[in-house]
C-alpha cells in the first residue's frame, strides 16, 4: 500500500485545487479549532472532577459535547477526503492520521457507551475520557504537522515544481 512517504507533495496539482475548491476545507478549518476549544473546557472539568470528585455530570457532558464534535469534524472529513482525494478515508496522504483517528473515535466511543451502561465508576469514565483526549492530541499534531507540510509546499507549486 502506497503511504504518504512514497509521494513527493502532499497534494498533486489537481489535489491542490480539488482542496482549495471544497467547501469541505472551509468547514475543517472551523471545526477544527472549535473541537480544540471543547476539548480545553473538558479536560479543565475532567481534572476538577478527578482531583475533588466534584461536578461529574458537567465533566460528563463536556465529554459528549467533545465526542459530538469529533462525529462532526470525522464526518466532514470524510467528506472533504473524498472531494480532494477520491475516498472517504486511508487516503495514501493521510492514511496514518486517518488510522490513528479510528482510535480516537473508538476510545470516544467507548466513553460513550460506558457512560451509557454504567458500566464504570465516576473515576473510570473520567480516566477513560483523559486516555480518549490523550490520543485525540496525538492526532490533532498530526494534523497540524500535515498542515504545516500543505504550507510548506505551496510556495513549490508556486515556482512551478510540482507535477
Amino acid at each position: 500500500m502506497a503511504t504518504s512517504m512514497d509521494r513527493p507533495f502532499l497534494y498533486s496539482e489537481a489535489e491542490r485545487r480539488r482542496r482549495d475548491a471544497s467547501p469541505w476545507t472551509l468547514v475543517q478549518g472551523v471545526l477544527a479549532p472549535l473541537q480544540f476549544a471543547v476539548f480545553l473546557v473538558s479536560l479543565v472539568l475532567v481534572s476538577r472532577t478527578l482531583a475533588t470528585g466534584e461536578g461529574a455530570g458537567l465533566a460528563n457532558a463536556s465529554v459528549v459535547a467533545k465526542t459530538a464534535a469529533l462525529y462532526a469534524i470525522m464526518v466532514t472529513g470524510s467528506l472533504w477526503e473524498k472531494a480532494v482525494f477520491g475516498r472517504y478515508l486511508f487516503a495514501p496522504a493521510f492514511f496514518w492520521e486517518d488510522a490513528v483517528s479510528m482510535l480516537v473515535l473508538a476510545l470516544h466511543t467507548a466513553y460513550l457507551v460506558a457512560l451509557a451502561t454504567d458500566a464504570l465508576g465516576t473515576t473510570g469514565l473520567m480516566l477513560l475520557a483523559l486516555g480518549a483526549y490523550a490520543t485525540y492530541l496525538v492526532n490533532a499534531g498530526q494534523f497540524l504537522l500535515k498542515l504545516r507540510a500543505a504550507r510548506l509546499q505551496a510556495p513549490a507549486y508556486a515556482m512551478g515544481a510540482a507535477r
